[in-house]
């Protein structure tokens, strides 16, 4: 039989995640965003559960960008990061892209090219991320030099904030984002997941959801997943694989980072960091045997680890494993860890079969 590690991704949670966004965000356009493979969910697979519901989708990569177009996808398509290269540009308005403008080269490459036909773009403003956009001097002559480009058929303005999870907030960032935009009458684009659930005020006409999509919480120190109404996407399963009898003072694992302080069984789970199980998870990340919390043991290997099953008797060899998803929040996991639910879903190994649920 093959190895028993597995992924289900559940279509019907995507929906319903996406739903919720969609109602917090009121008249906006809501792009889905599905870079990163999807937050490792699958491209293709997201895109086909969202196809008939979202308003546009939000990535990185052109070919990506052209894969939709060739799967049908007639929404929206905004690249978050632009284009790259003046050959770009042709693609972009062959498939009716919306590049991100972020920096002078981008704008130099606009100015410099002959397009079949014209592009709507989305000029991003550095507020305070000091990440991609044009600073506060900057932004009125790019600004300016994009309207009067016959290329660019419509610009929407956005910025990207970097503190909306935790309890900074927003309010810094906006304060700069709305002067700048003053007296513009161009459509914005702010919200991400976390602006989106916390603050109203940052809707404008396009917002991004990102992680809430995949059933995670941008801000799990505040919120968590379950109180947002959110469902997991992805959840990850193995089982057990063997079982050891320890005694006081034996260790486990490599580094013998854990040591039995008295009589402990444990299991041994087909999951390890070449599964894209976090290696830095340590002793007490929380983990599902047979349905019921326990703990993981020492280091997590390549291959394997091992749980706490000294209060479970029952399980053993066979019995079902989940190392997050449903009954077990990926964001416990990624706190456990000190990571993130991002980080989680996007390292999803090659070799992890995965496979679909619809409800």
């Amino acid at each position: 039989m093959p190895r028993p590690i597995r992924a289900s991704i559940n279509l019907e949670a995507l929906r319903h995640n996406y739903r919720i966004a969609k109602a917090r965000s009121g008249s906006a356009m809501a792009l889905a965003v599905v870079k990163a493979n999807a937050y490792g969910h699958g491209l293709e697979r997201a895109v086909r559960a969202l196809g008939d519901i979202a308003d546009g989708f939000a990535l990185l990569d052109l070919a990506e960008a052209r894969l939709l177009r060739d799967a049908g996808v007639t929404q929206p398509i905004v690249l978050l990061e632009g284009f790259f290269e003046p050959e770009d540009l042709r693609q972009v308005a062959e498939l009716q892209l919306r590049p991100t403008v972020h920096g002078e080269a981008q704008l130099v490459m606009l100015e410099r090219a002959s397009l079949p036909k014209p592009i709507d773009v989305m000029l991003k403003i550095n507020t305070g991320m000091n990440r991609l956009g044009f600073t506060a001097a900057a932004f009125p002559g790019a600004l300016a030099r994009l309207r009067a480009l016959p290329a660019v058929r419509s610009i929407t303005l956005m910025t990207h904030f970097a503190q909306s999870d935790d309890e900074v907030g927003i309010s810094g960032q906006l304060a700069v984002f709305k002067t700048l935009a003053h007296g513009s009458g161009l459509p914005v684009s702010l919200a991400n997941s976390a602006a989106l659930l916390r603050f109203p005020e940052a809707v404008g006409q396009v917002v991004r959801p990102g992680i809430m999509l995949y059933g995670s919480s941008p801000m799990p120190a505040l919120q968590r997943a379950e109180a947002l109404g959110l469902r997991p996407v992805m959840t990850l399963t193995s089982e057990i694989i063997g079982v050891q009898e320890l005694v006081a003072g034996q260790r486990v694992g490599y580094g013998g980072t854990f040591t039995a302080s008295g009589a402990m069984r444990i299991g041994v789970v087909a999951c390890g960091y070449a599964d894209g199980y976090p290696r830095h998870a340590p002793t007490d990340t929380p983990i599902l045997v047979g349905g019921r919390r326990t703990r993981t043991l020492g280091r997590v290997s390549m291959d394997m680890l091992a749980c706490d099953l000294t209060h479970l008797p029952d399980e053993g060899v066979g019995s079902p494993v989940t190392l997050w998803g449903e009954r077990l929040s990926a964001d416990d996991v990624a706190t456990a860890a000190g990571t993130i639910s991002y980080e989680l879903f996007c390292a999803l190994a090659p070799r992890v079969p995965v496979t679909e649920k619809d409800g």
